[in-house]
C-alpha cells in the first residue's frame, strides 16, 4: 500500500508540476500579468519551508535519534546539497523571470532563457544558433532528471513515516518544480520549436521522480532505523532551495505593493501546506 501511495504521489509531482506548469503558460499566467514569476516562486518559498520547519522536521525530532545528531545532519546536508548546487547537479537558478517573459512574446532579441544551461548569452544569430540550443536542451534535461530522481527519494522518506507527511512532502515538491519547469518548457520550445515535443520530453524527466520514489522505499525500508536521518536530509533539501535559491530571485528592488504580494503569496504557500496537511490528518 505505502509503494502504491508513492508511485502515484512521485508521478502526480514529477509530471502533474509539468502539466500545471504548461498549462499555466497557456493560460497567460506565471509571465507579467497578475499571477507572474515573482508569486510563483513566493507561493513555492512558503510551501517548501512550511514542509520542512512545520512537518518534516518535528517527525524527525519525535523520534529517539538524539537532537545533537539530527542537527548535525542537517548542517551536513545544507553543505551537500550546497555543493551539489555548485556542481549543476541541483540547480534550480533558470532565471524564471525572464524565461517566462519568453514564454509570453516579451522576449526583446536573444533568444536565450536559459543562461546556465546555454552558457551564457552569445548575441551571435548566425548558424551555430540552433545545435547550442540543443545542446541547452539536453543540458535541461540532464539536470532535471537528476533533480527529480532526489525529489522521489525524499517523497518517499516522508511517506516511510507517515502518510500524511509524505503527501505534504509531495504536494511541496509539485509546488516548487512548477516555475522551475516553465523556465524548461521555455527552453526546450526554443530548441526543438516544438511544444508538445517539449512538453513531453519534460514530462519524461519529471517521470524520474518515481524512480527514486521506488529506490527510497526500498532504501529506506533497509535501513529503517535511519528514518529520522532520512527527514532531515529532506528538510535541508526543502531549506536550502528555499533560501539559497527561490527567495534570492525574489529580493530585487520592488514597491511595497509587489513586496506585500510577495509576503501574501509565501504565507499562502504555508497556508495550502497547513490546510492539505490537516485534510490528510482529519482522513
Amino acid at each position: 500500500m505505502t509503494l502504491i501511495a508513492i508511485i502515484l504521489a512521485t508521478l502526480a509531482a514529477g509530471i502533474g508540476s509539468v502539466w500545471v506548469a504548461a498549462w499555466l503558460m497557456r493560460a497567460g499566467l506565471g509571465g507579467g500579468g497578475r499571477v507572474g514569476p515573482q508569486h510563483l516562486l513566493s507561493l513555492a518559498a512558503g510551501a517548501l519551508l512550511a514542509t520542512a520547519f512545520m512537518h518534516l522536521l518535528p517527525e524527525a525530532f519525535e523520534s529517539q535519534a538524539g537532537a545533537h545528531d539530527l542537527f548535525a545532519t542537517l548542517l551536513v546536508g545544507l553543505v551537500f546539497f550546497f555543493l551539489l548546487d555548485k556542481a549543476e547537479l541541483w540547480h534550480h537558478g533558470h532565471e524564471h523571470g525572464h524565461a517566462h517573459g519568453v514564454a509570453l512574446g516579451h522576449d526583446h532579441g536573444h533568444g536565450h532563457a536559459h543562461p546556465h544551461a546555454q552558457g551564457g548569452h552569445d548575441h551571435d544569430h548566425g548558424h551555430g544558433h540552433a545545435p547550442q540550443n540543443r545542446a541547452g536542451g539536453w543540458a535541461v534535461l540532464t539536470g532535471d532528471s537528476l533533480h527529480c530522481f532526489g525529489d522521489g527519494i525524499l517523497i518517499a522518506s516522508a511517506f516511510m513515516a507517515d502518510l500524511r507527511l509524505g503527501l505534504v512532502a509531495a504536494l511541496s515538491v509539485l509546488v516548487h518544480e512548477v516555475p522551475h519547469h516553465m523556465g524548461d518548457l521555455v527552453v526546450l520550445r526554443q530548441s526543438s520549436g516544438d511544444r508538445r515535443a517539449a512538453l513531453v520530453k519534460v514530462s519524461l524527466a519529471g517521470a524520474v521522480t518515481s524512480l527514486g520514489g521506488v529506490l527510497g522505499y526500498f532504501l529506506v525500508g533497509r535501513f529503517e532505523d535511519w528514518l529520522p536521518y532520512f527527514l532531515v536530509i529532506a528538510s535541508s533539501s526543502f531549506v536550502y532551495v528555499a533560501l539559497a535559491d527561490l527567495i534570492p530571485q525574489l529580493q530585487k528592488q520592488t514597491g511595497a505593493r509587489q513586496t506585500l504580494a510577495q509576503i501574501a503569496w509565501l504565507a499562502a504557500g504555508v497556508v495550502v501546506v497547513t490546510v492539505v496537511s490537516g485534510i490528510a490528518h482529519a482522513h
